[in-house]
This record gives structure tokens, C-alpha cells and sequence, in this order.
């Protein structure tokens, strides 16, 4: 069938539903943002982000040598080699790029499904290589927490797999663009990726190259939004 890229004679069911849980996601995100009740799935953002720069430090030719995230929603990265200036924007720009990916993993069972299995894989392996407890904390609860879901949907009429999905994939893409606007841009860390990476490629400061990637991160987002709705047509 021909993609619906025009998205004519929207919406059916399938896209009001879906239009209407990431709104619901959305709101109940807001709500709970500063409880310990999103904490978890914060570290989680916090996990993806850092796994992000392993992968482009492993894609580069470099070597991972450990990562942390820590409780108070920091982490780093410990890398030899790769090439710096792909390494160093891959952590916000590829938490964004993965909420969008399991944002549209959700539109259909068996893509969450796969979507699952690849963030169980994803946690197993960085539980191996997590520099201390709360990473290690954090992988194995989430393994067992996926686990349990993935058992109830195979099981019993609990089936809410694609909706974790769905909201793993929303926390993520909003807190990345919060995360890009908190660090990069209302507040100068000159620790932060953007400095590093504007003293790399110097014709843009840190907040410029904050920006930058924020405006990228909505991107994503409004992409991952429209693509469901294609995919739903």
C-alpha cells in the first residue's frame, strides 16, 4: 500500500487514538515532573543519552570504556578515541532520535515488540559495562519492570506493552528538548557537550550550538508525530 504521506482523510480511529494517548502521555508527564513518581524514567533518558555516545564512540572506531548515571539526573561517558565531534552531539541528538523511534515502534505490536526486545538487549549490555549502582540499579529494574509487562501481554489481557513503548519514547523526546533548553541554553555548563563541542567547531558558541540541537530535537518529535500518523493511515 502506498504511504499516505499527505495524510488526506485523516483521521481514522487508529490515528485519533493514537493523537490522543500522546497527548494523555504528555499531560500526565507534565503533572508528575518534579515527583519521584518519573524518576525512573528520567535515568532512563539519562541512560539512552549516555548510551548514545557509546554507540557513536563504537560506530567511530573508538573504545567504551564505562558509563554512569548518576541519581541526580547527570552522566558520563567514558570513551578512547572515536571521532569527538560526532561523539559529543550523539548524546542529546540520539535520546531525541530514539524517542522518536519508540514513538513510532508503538504504532503496531510487533515493532514494540522488537522495540522491546532491542531496549532489553541495549540494558543487558550496558549493565556489564556500568561504572556504578544506580546505572546497574537502573538496568535491572527496568529489565525486570519490561519483563513483567512483556509476560502480561503475552499471558493475560493486560496487553499495555505498546503503550510503555509509547510513553518511554514521549518522556524521552520531552525531556531531551527540556534537558537541551536546562543545560545548553537558559544556563551556561561550561562542562556541558555544547562547550566541548563548541571549542571543536568554533563558529557557534555553546548556546548557539544549544539551540541548534534543541530545534533538531522538536524536530524529531514533530516527526516521530507525523510518521505515526502515516504509518496509521
Amino acid at each position: 500500500m502506498k504511504p499516505n504521506w499527505e495524510l488526506k482523510n485523516c483521521c481514522n480511529h487508529d490515528q485519533v487514538v493514537f493523537l490522543i494517548t500522546v497527548s494523555v502521555c504528555a499531560v500526565v508527564i507534565l503533572a508528575l515532573w518534579r515527583t519521584f513518581l518519573l524518576k525512573p524514567f528520567k535515568l532512563v533518558t539519562v541512560f539512552l543519552h549516555e548510551a548514545s555516545h557509546a554507540v557513536a564512540c563504537k560506530l567511530t572506531c573508538g573504545h567504551v570504556e564505562g558509563i554512569k548515571v548518576n541519581v541526580d539526573e547527570g552522566g558520563t561517558t567514558q570513551t578512547r578515541g572515536g571521532v569527538y565531534w560526532l561523539i559529543l552531539p550523539a548524546g542529546y541528538l540520539g535520546s531525541s532520535f530514539w524517542g522518536m523511534v519508540l514513538i513510532l515502534a508503538s504504532t503496531n505490536l510487533l515493532t514494540a515488540r522488537i522495540a522491546a526486545g532491542c531496549f532489553l538487549a541495549a540494558l543487558l549490555v550496558v549493565l556489564f559495562v556500568a561504572k556504578n549502582w544506580t546505572l546497574r540499579g537502573l538496568c535491572i529494574g527496568f529489565i525486570l519492570f519490561l519483563g513483567v509487562i512483556w509476560a502480561l501481554q503475552e499471558t493475560t489481557k493486560v496487553r499495555i506493552l505498546r503503550y510503555i513503548i509509547l510513553f518511554i519514547g514521549v518522556m524521552n523526546s520531552l525531556f531531551s528538548v527540556y534537558d537541551i533548553y536546562d543545560d545548553l541554553i537558559s544556563r551556561r555548563v561550561h562542562s556541558s557537550d555544547a562547550e566541548k563541542f563548541a571549542e571543536v567547531c568554533p563558529c557557534c558558541n555553546g548556546v548557539g550550538w544549544g539551540i541548534i540541537w534543541g530545534l533538531i530535537s522538536f524536530l524529531f518529535l514533530c516527526g516521530a508525530m507525523y510518521l505515526g500518523l502515516v504509518i496509521l493511515s
